[in-house]
């Protein structure tokens, strides 16, 4: 069950769950509009420092996953800085049939202008994919219970 997003005081905030819950390839032309040109962006696979560079790592996105969208769940932010907490929805037949969701967060950074400076993503690359592949999936989740003790 997905909640729905609660409303933010912050229009940056706004804006940017916005963006990222209706994100299309389209709107691949129109990252100048929520990141700064020398934005830098991470996640467990990416690390680039410009537009291109994520615009790079949305096109992969939309190239290797069938039906990808983000629904944000919570938001907090402070002065320049904000933390979203999301699912991530994709259809991937490698992974099984179905829909798969990744949970994770992201860390924002607000530059002066309103745009995105720092986007930094958070989520267990282990637990939320590597686990769900049929062989890989057999010795991360035994390696898992190995270090539980």
């Amino acid at each position: 069950m997905t909640l729905p997003m609660p409303r933010h005081a912050d229009p940056r905030v706004v804006r940017v769950i916005t963006f990222f819950e209706h994100l299309a390839p389209a709107d691949l032309d129109r990252l100048d509009e929520v990141y700064a040109s020398d934005a830098r962006f991470k996640d467990p696979f990416n690390e680039v420092h410009d537009i291109p560079g994520i615009r790079c790592v949305f096109a992969h996105m939309f190239d290797g996953l069938g039906s990808p969208r983000f629904v944000v769940l919570d938001a907090i932010a402070q002065g320049d800085q904000c933390f979203l907490t999301w699912d991530f929805l994709f259809e991937a037949p490698r992974l099984g049939p179905g829909t798969t969701t990744i949970h994770g967060g992201s860390h924002l950074r607000f530059g002066p202008d309103g745009r995105l400076v720092l986007h930094r993503d958070y989520w267990d690359a282990a637990e939320e994919l590597y686990e769900k592949l049929p062989v890989l999936g057999a010795l991360m989740r035994w390696l898992k219970r190995q270090a539980a003790g």
